[in-house]
């Protein structure tokens, strides 16, 4: 796994790729998804192609030494934290990022081995086959779709998602490289995806969901590698990086047929996530928006808590962490009974699926770390905060409309998002040794994470979108009323420790 010594607020991405004009696949691609995933991204073209969404209609490669020095341009000017590789088309391309790759080492490298267009089109040359096998065992990860993982394993393409995982793991035991293995071109209702890893036989991690229902896929393979390619450059956690890069895409895939790019088969929407943020803006705003300005009180609070603070600098007594984290267990066993409500009581497919993960991911993701740390320890009564918010979530989530529910659900994502971003900024600035908490801390700044949140929102302004007045009433007394809730969470180990009393302001109430 790749290892960093300080988590990157903002990684330097380099694809090096073809181009599209339709800005659906290449490098356009690639540096969408780079800053949809929030790195930098930067672009070496190894072929100019005349691509639309109908398929290839001519390439043109630029000398070799065009590419030689728009390689040495990058590297010698910027550290570069990740690299992606898509298109490279000929053999004198693939021995000249060979050759680079061999020199400059990148720390994080992810090989999307592009060999036909999802529109249709060759992209690379038959002679080329055997160049790009000896450029592989530089990478990190190998992205094929199953019709390319044949070539690479020498074999037919896979009919059934037992030979693919054969291919898969014959590949990577060749190259010595980790394989995503993608099924999205198995027949059927859904998409199986896996990770392997060179050596062992079992997946890292595997992916079974729905197959979301477009034909605007352009673009997809690039669109994922470069995503991954960012997020592990952030975080070093491969299998966490495949599972945020994969729900993004989801996303983007759901929303493919809003962008009406094209009469073929078009792109992904790579901004679903922000779609809200500038949508007519001269006239009106994001009701999260309002939302979030109307709890600046509450999230001042928060920063100044004598809790917080410890948190951030490493000072806070392990005893008063220990509580804070049974609680935060026994709250986060409710939270997933309420997720589990929403997605129950939801009213599109995208947004059930969210609240189901989540749901999931807070039994198998969050709560497994708690329990690490908690070691077996005896839970320790319930306290009146906690019950009061636990108790405040599942009415919210059971009694109220779903619009009302996800409003009072999502300070849990966003206040921890932001809180997690800046503490691990804070732990960074005190000192380079290991944090007490870093691991906890690094839990709610995780991609997947922010990720999730944005989602949340999403899925919140559409609720209001279509609600009454006194529905968005009741859904803005419901998310002040987690803030406050929040506030009083967080405050409650040191004052229960003993430290100054805590008093907090009138809370709203939903109802």
């Amino acid at each position: 796994m790749t290892t960093h010594s300080a988590v990157l607020t903002v990684p330097r991405v380099l694809s090096i790729a073809g181009t599209d004009p339709t800005g659906g696949a290449g490098q356009a691609a690639d540096l969408k998804s780079i800053a949809a995933m929030g790195g930098y991204g930067m672009n070496v073209i190894t072929a100019v192609v005349a691509q639309n969404t109908t398929g290839v209609i001519e390439i043109h490669t630029p000398p070799v030494r065009v590419l030689r020095a728009q390689l040495e341009a990058a590297s010698s000017d910027v550290t570069l934290d990740a690299v992606k590789v898509g298109m490279l088309g000929s053999v004198e391309v693939i021995e000249a990022v060979r050759d680079w790759l061999a020199e400059v080492k990148p720390p994080v490298t992810v090989i999307d081995p592009v060999m036909v267009a999802t529109a249709g089109g060759r992209l690379l040359r038959a002679e080329a086959h055997t160049a790009l096998l000896s450029l592989l065992p530089f990478a990190d990860l190998i992205t094929p779709n199953l019709p390319e993982l044949a070539v690479l394993a020498g074999a037919d393409p896979a009919t059934t998602w037992a030979e693919a995982l054969r291919q898969g793991r014959e590949v990577a035991d060749r190259f010595g490289a980790r394989v995503l293995v993608k099924g999205g071109h198995m027949p059927g209702p859904r998409t199986p995806d896996a990770l392997l890893e060179p050596g062992r036989h079992e997946p890292v991690i595997t992916f079974d969901d729905p197959r979301v229902a477009t034909s605007n896929t352009h673009g997809t393979g690039c669109s994922l590698s470069s995503a991954i390619a960012t997020i592990v450059a952030r975080t070093g956690d491969w299998p966490a990086a495949v599972s945020a890069a994969r729900s993004w895409l989801r996303g983007a895939l759901e929303h493919a047929d809003d962008l009406h790019v094209g009469h073929g088969n078009g792109p992904v929407h790579h901004f679903h996530h922000a779609q809200h943020v500038l949508a007519d803006s001269a006239s009106h705003e994001r009701v999260t928006d309002v939302l979030w300005r109307d709890c600046e009180r509450v999230r001042r609070e928060i920063d100044t808590l004598e809790f917080i603070a410890q948190l951030a600098d490493g000072t806070l007594p392990p005893e008063t962490f220990q509580w804070y984290l049974d609680q935060d267990m026994q709250y986060l066993t409710v939270y997933s009974r309420a997720l589990a409500a929403l997605a129950a009581a939801a009213p599109s497919e995208s947004a059930r699926e969210f609240f189901a993960h989540g749901a999931a991911e807070v039994v198998t993701v969050e709560s497994a770390l708690h329990r690490t740390r908690l070691n077996g320890a005896p839970p320790h009564p319930a306290s009146e905060v906690t019950r009061t918010y636990t108790d405040f979530l599942l009415a919210a989530t059971g009694s109220e409309t779903f619009a009302v529910g996800a409003a009072a659900v999502l300070p849990c994502y966003w206040l921890y998002a932001t809180l997690g971003s800046a503490l691990l900024e804070k732990a960074r600035a005190a000192g380079p040794e290991p944090h007490p908490y870093g691991d906890w801390l690094a839990t709610y700044n995780a991609p997947e994470f922010h990720l999730a949140a944005e989602r949340a929102r999403e899925i919140v302004d559409r609720a209001a979108a279509t609600a009454d007045p006194a529905t968005v009433r009741r859904m803005r007394d419901a998310f002040m009323r987690a803030c406050e809730l929040e506030l009083r969470f967080f405050a409650e180990p040191v004052r229960r420790a003993g430290a100054r009393p805590f008093a907090v302001a009138s809370t709203h109430r939903v109802g």
